[in-house]
């Protein structure tokens, strides 16, 4: 199947009124495709799904281990965090280890998610600054490889050995040439893939051994940074956070803008790269979550799962009028 599949099916009674399409993989730790939906060849931007992949230059070149960084700053480096102070502290402090401030990140300031920062920022009249920015923990982790390799202050710049160092792990992880790159959010290059290319990056994740290697030592400390911290990654009320926390040890998950989602399963050595076209996040977190219950890692009965798999649409006055749930295609 070449074309987008129907995934997320919206119902308002008995009709169904809206239905969300896209293309998922799963890949196993070999690169091999066990699952898929719509096209395993499309060619897509993961966004903020490619983070982990992002930060494997930072242990590999040694700069992790020569700046002492610990799993909280190593979780930060792969997070879109919503910008609580349990973020933007640890960031400030990462930075003030560096010799560094808030003007040394590049990547522009962001009002933050986390409703307190936000409340406590308005009350203040005061202008949320770059490290509320979601991606200023892996913005951190750039400065911190920046500075291990002596590099110039203009990490973003596609030809700086920061970006340079991130295309080559990218392209290395995912087994193909990058077809193109866009400007993310954060201003950093976002580098291109086919779903099956994210889909081997996760499985080479999910299947990393420690001691097999820098690349699979690199993949395992982010792996299980990430697991250790889903607070650091995310945040509370975040499906990233909440989802792996209900796996209970059993995934790690990733979201991207524009309704990108992926996951890594050390246990089974399967990774997952999902991606619903019409870039709507309702789609994508019920969509990764009816797939790792389908994996055996999410049971649906938990209500963080069911918060995102099977969420209630409901109306102004609070009554249920209909549900988001899974598509027959994506449960088969």
């Amino acid at each position: 199947m070449t074309q987008p599949e129907q995934l997320v099916e919206v119902w308002r009674g008995d009709i169904l009124e809206s239905q969300h399409a896209g293309h998922a993989v799963i890949c196993n730790a070999k690169g091999e495709i066990v699952e898929a939906w719509g096209d395993p060849d499309q060619v897509i931007l993961p966004r903020s799904s490619a983070k982990m992949v992002q930060s494997l230059p930072l242990i590999e070149s040694g700069a992790a281990d020569a700046a002492g960084l610990t799993t909280e700053q190593l979780a930060l480096s792969c997070a879109s965090h919503q910008g609580a102070a349990i973020h933007t502290d640890r960031v400030t402090r990462w930075l003030a280890e560096m010799g560094l401030g808030d003007d040394d990140l590049l990547c522009g300031p962001q009002m933050p998610d986390d409703r307190d920062a936000k409340v406590g920022l308005i009350k203040t009249d005061t202008s949320p600054c770059r490290i509320h920015n979601n991606c200023s923990g892996k913005h951190a982790g750039f400065l911190t490889l920046t500075r291990h390799l002596g590099a110039g202050a203009d990490y973003v710049d596609l030809d700086h050995p920061v970006q340079t160092a991130i295309k080559a792990a990218f392209e290395d992880i995912t087994g193909e040439d990058s077809p193109g790159y866009g400007i993310d959010g954060c201003s950093a290059p976002n580098f291109a893939s086919t779903m099956a290319g994210m889909g081997r990056a996760m499985g080479a994740f999910a299947g990393a051994k420690a001691g097999a290697g820098t690349r699979q030592d690199a993949a395992v400390r982010l792996r299980e940074a990430m697991m250790l911290h889903p607070e650091l990654v995310a945040g509370e009320t975040r499906a990233c956070t909440e989802l792996m926390r209900a796996a209970k040890g059993k995934a790690v998950l990733k979201t991207g803008a524009e309704a990108f989602f992926v996951a890594i399963l050390p246990d089974q050595e399967l990774g997952v790269a999902l991606k619903i076209t019409d870039g709507a996040t309702r789609a994508s977190e019920c969509a990764i979550a009816a797939i790792l219950v389908k994996l055996g890692v999410l049971d649906a009965r938990d209500p963080m799962v069911k918060k995102r798999m099977n969420p209630d649409v409901k109306n102004f006055a609070g009554l249920t009028t209909g549900e988001i749930r899974p598509s027959a295609a994506l449960l088969r």
